[in-house]
């Protein structure tokens, strides 16, 4: 796992593993996983907008919200890069099915979403950061400086999840934001293994 280079919460306990084949099939389709990751990183900068827009008054978080939309933006950036190196066109978001499944969680009650919001962002960082760091490890003897771009995005995701569960603990005890954390990663843990293989970041 890569060393995290924000300060934050605990890191998110990932249940499952994902599968042995996402490997194997990501790298054989990798135009397809470069698209998907270029939506995932404009979704990611959106999202940190979206949380600096509903909750102005968590401490620490409009700053925090202002240089993660910065950060994920400049990631965005870099890929569409790759992509246009590859002859590659963005298209329109054709939805990802992992992200919908855990939105779908996201309680009712203003309370209770907004500490769920930061709780499955953190999910989505940390599942983000696993298989960006599996595609560092197949992409290190084929491409070396790709490789290294997805091990710097890797460590930057390890970062950001245990940043959204800093906030989390900023408006929750630590008690209640344990045991949500763990209801919420059983969730994900089955919606991944009920989800197929896909050339896509999640």
């Amino acid at each position: 796992m890569p060393r995290a280079t924000t300060a934050g919460g605990p890191d998110v306990a990932l249940l499952p593993a994902t599968p042995d084949g996402w490997l194997p099939h990501a790298l054989a389709h990798f135009d397809q996983v470069l698209v998907d990751h270029a939506h995932c990183e404009k979704k990611a900068a959106a999202n940190a907008l979206s949380l600096l827009q509903s909750y102005p008054d968590v401490p620490g978080l409009p700053a925090h919200m202002a240089r993660l939309a910065r950060e994920e933006s400049a990631h965005l950036a870099k890929v569409l890069q790759l992509m246009e190196k590859r002859g590659l066109v963005l298209g329109f978001d054709k939805g990802d099915p992992y992200a919908q499944g855990l939105q779908a969680l996201l309680r009712k009650g203003a309370k209770e979403r907004r500490v769920d919001r930061f709780l499955v962002a953190a999910l989505i960082e940390a599942r983000s950061c696993e298989r960006l760091a599996l595609l560092a490890q197949g992409l290190v003897k084929t491409d070396p400086a790709l490789a290294r771009f997805y091990e710097e995005l890797a460590t930057s995701e390890h970062g950001h999840q245990r940043l959204f569960v800093r906030l989390a603990l900023e408006v929750e005890p630590k008690d209640v934001v344990g045991a949500r954390l763990a209801e919420l990663a059983q969730a994900e843990a089955a919606l991944v293994r009920s989800l197929p293989v896909r050339a896509a970041v999640h």
